[in-house]
C-alpha cells in the first residue's frame, strides 16, 4: 500500500480525495517538490524544503504546516522504503472559480512516496531541442508544466529521452525535466540559476562535487550553435542524477557514449551521496 498525506491525516493513495474546485485542479495555482531517498535518508531535504519555502512565496501561498511536521510527513510516507522519491504538492485550496487570490482558503498539502526507479547503469540521454515557451519566473517548481509536458512528449515522439528547451536568441537554457551541462576544453558550461531555469537540488549538488574535485564550472548561457563545438554533455536531476547524454537532435556527441568529465562528475556526485546517506 502507498501511504498519502492528505490535509492532516494518513491513508491509502487511493483513498485521497481532493475538491473539484481545488485551485491547483483548476487553475495550476500550487508548487511542488521531488525528493530522492537513498538508503533511507532523503537527500538534501532542507535545500528542497528551501525552495519549496521560496517557491510559496514567489505564488503567495502561506505555508501549510511547520517544516519540523513536514519532514515528519516525508519520514513516515517513506517508511519500510529504502530507495524512494517522496512527491509534495502544496496548492492555494478550494474556493470557487475566480482568478484573484480567494480570501478565506486552507491551502492543500499532500505528501507520498514511491519506490525509485533509477536508470539502468550504463543508460545515456539521447536529446532533442524544443523551443522553451513557459513563463519567466522558471526558477518557481510550479505544478503548471503544461509546457514541459509537450517538450517532453515531442522527445517521446523523435525516440528521445528527453527535450533540451532553447529560447528565441538560441540560449539553451535546461532540459524539461532536468538542468543542462555542456563541456568543451575540459569546462563545464550551464545556464545561471536565475529566472529562466529551475535551480535543482542535484545542480547545486554537482556543482559542489565539481569543485571538490577540481572540475571548472562556468554559469554562463550557451547558445544552439555552440553544441556541435561540445566534447560531452549531460544532464542533471532528482531521478537522472548525472546523466550523460549522447546525441541532440539526431547527431552523436563524443563518439556517442559518456565522456571522462561527465563521469568523473557521476562519480563525485555518488560519492557525496553516500557519504550524506550512508
Amino acid at each position: 500500500m502507498t501511504l498519502l498525506y492528505l490535509n492532516g491525516k494518513y491513508l491509502p493513495l487511493e483513498e485521497g480525495r481532493i475538491s473539484v474546485e481545488d485551485r491547483g485542479f483548476q487553475l495550476a495555482d500550487g508548487v511542488y517538490e521531488v525528493v530522492r531517498v537513498y538508503r533511507g535518508r532523503p537527500f538534501r531535504m532542507q535545500q528542497h524544503l528551501g525552495r519549496l519555502c521560496r517557491s510559496l512565496e514567489g505564488l503567495r501561498i502561506p505555508l501549510p504546516e511547520p517544516l519540523p511536521r513536514i519532514e515528519e510527513v516525508c519520514r513516515k510516507v517513506t517508511e519500510g522504503l529504502p530507495e524512494a522519491s517522496i512527491y509534495l504538492q502544496v496548492t492555494r485550496g478550494a474556493a470557487p472559480r475566480v482568478h484573484a487570490f480567494p480570501k478565506d482558503a486552507a491551502p492543500t498539502f499532500l505528501a507520498y512516496a514511491r519506490a525509485a526507479q533509477p536508470y539502468p547503469e550504463g543508460h545515456a540521454f539521447t536529446l532533442l531541442t524544443v523551443p522553451d515557451e513557459r513563463w519567466a519566473r522558471c526558477n518557481l517548481k510550479t505544478i503548471g508544466l503544461l509546457a514541459n509536458v509537450l517538450g517532453k512528449q515531442r522527445a517521446a515522439e523523435a525516440g528521445c529521452d528527453e527535450g533540451l528547451f532553447f529560447r528565441e536568441d538560441g540560449t539553451v537554457t535546461e532540459g524539461c525535466t532536468s538542468n543542462a551541462f555542456l563541456v568543451r576544453g575540459g569546462r563545464v558550461f550551464t545556464h545561471p540559476a536565475n529566472h529562466r531555469i529551475l535551480g535543482g537540488v542535484t545542480r547545486d549538488a554537482v556543482l559542489e562535487a565539481a569543485r571538490a574535485v577540481g572540475v571548472t564550472v562556468e554559469e554562463r548561457p550557451f547558445l544552439l550553435r555552440e553544441l556541435p563545438e561540445a566534447e560531452e554533455f549531460f544532464m542533471t536531476g532528482t531521478m537522472a542524477e548525472v546523466m550523460p547524454a549522447v546525441s541532440i537532435d539526431g547527431k552523436a556527441l563524443g563518439g556517442g557514449r559518456p565522456g571522462p568529465v561527465t563521469l568523473r562528475l557521476r562519480a563525485a556526485f555518488r560519492e557525496l551521496v553516500k557519504r550524506e546517506c550512508p
